[in-house]
């Protein structure tokens, strides 16, 4: 199992709204996919802004290359994204799961 994790950045006055929109249009895009596992998605605040953790878990690097692209390490963004986002890391991370 293969572990794909994106980090991202609101303003705080957007937390709920961007997690509002990450329920109902992300989470369901990542669990249509065929050998798509799980997901764990973190938030976190400071005084002045929310960070987002997504933590996906695949069954294979192929499912993720089908997923994301041959580029599988690009970061995947939906238009949405500009409205509330202040940064757009151009990457992901992966790690093998070992243990669950």
């Amino acid at each position: 199992m293969i572990a794909r994790i994106w980090k991202g950045k609101t303003k705080l006055e957007n937390l709920e709204e961007y997690t509002r929109f990450m329920r109902d249009r992300a989470i369901p895009d990542y669990s249509q996919v065929e050998g798509f596992v799980k997901l764990t998605f973190l938030r976190r605040t400071d005084s002045d802004h929310a960070y987002f953790d997504l933590i996906t878990f695949w069954e294979n690097m192929e499912v993720i290359k089908g997923f994301a692209g041959e580029d599988y390490e690009k970061a995947k963004y939906y238009p949405e994204d500009d409205r509330y986002l202040l940064e757009f890391p151009e990457k992901v991370t992966h790690y093998e799961v070992f243990a669950d």
